[in-house]
């Protein structure tokens, strides 16, 4: 009976496959409030959409980053694209900025190329797994660093911080009315630029 119940009970802790928003080294990364989508509390398009400050702020840097860019050097790879950077492990890039000479053919599976720089917007990660939030960020920056992207950068929305992680160098955090270098010389300041395009935030 014992066995009966505990086979039971390891059933109902079972999370569905498409709660899984990363995955490092075999472990799961979910979805924020996966559990309440569980429950039935929320929907799974609730928990795995953007928000609006996420949409708005991907849009802005995205319309920037195209304005500026070498666009004959490099693409631009926006909507949370998939990234294999070790057996077992993927993560998801609200922006990453990938060298053409290095992406020789297009594919439908999950880029294996590490991009030049990649720029995080907050996360739809559950947090909850790890003993601080910043766990998550630090492990999630070092594996990019490791697989060998050389930047990435995190804007943080309700902090209003900027955090840089450059391969070799200090990584810095900073408030979003500074200046930061992104890619080529090309110089970011996100509070000017939320000023150019009219958003109060």
């Amino acid at each position: 009976m014992e066995a009966v119940m505990n086979k039971k009970t390891k059933t109902r802790k079972r999370v569905p496959k498409y709660l899984i928003y990363e995955m490092r080294k075999g472990s799961p990364i979910y979805y924020r409030d996966y559990d309440k989508v569980i429950s039935g509390e929320k929907t799974t398009e609730e928990i795995m959409g953007s928000s609006e400050l996420q949409s708005i702020f991907v849009s802005i840097i995205l319309k920037w980053l195209y304005k500026q860019i070498n666009d004959k050097k490099y693409f631009i790879a926006p909507n949370e694209i998939g990234y294999k950077f070790a057996p077992r492990s993927w993560y998801n890039l609200d922006i990453a900025i990938i060298e053409k000479d290095k992406l020789k053919k297009i594919s439908d599976k999950y880029l294996t190329i590490p991009p030049k720089v990649v720029i995080e917007i907050d996360t739809k990660a559950d947090l909850r797994k790890f003993e601080n939030p910043q766990d998550y960020f630090h492990r999630k920056t070092q594996d990019l660093l490791d697989s060998g992207v050389e930047k990435v950068i995190w804007i943080f929305t309700q902090d209003k911080k900027v955090w840089v992680a450059e391969k070799g160098k200090r990584w810095i955090i900073t408030d979003w009315n500074d200046t930061i270098d992104v890619i080529d010389n090309l110089k970011l300041n996100i509070e000017n630029l939320l000023k150019e395009e009219g958003v109060d935030f």
